[in-house]
């Protein structure tokens, strides 16, 4: 049994919301061309990758996209840092 407490691991205070900011952000984790999108595209193509050495390759390649993902620099220049 456990027991669900909603709360943010860290407080958040937004004193000024910025719309146009927050559409940038989403659309580069979840968007077409988001980090999320190219990591899973990485590690996914590993399975029908026939060498062993390449297989290895995307792997880690996935992994460090994943790892971009988690600390928020993103290719449009935008960065932040996810604790």
């Amino acid at each position: 049994m456990f027991v669900y407490d909603k709360k943010l691991q860290y407080p958040i205070r937004i004193t000024n919301p910025n719309p146009k900011l927050a559409a940038i952000i989403i659309s580069q984790y979840g968007g077409p061309d988001g980090e999320l999108g190219a990591s899973l595209r990485y590690l996914s193509q590993r399975y029908s990758m026939p060498f062993d050495e390449l297989k290895g390759l995307l792997t880690d390649i996935g992994t460090e996209a994943s790892k971009l993902f988690r600390s928020g620099v993103f290719a449009s220049g935008i960065s932040f840092f996810i604790a």
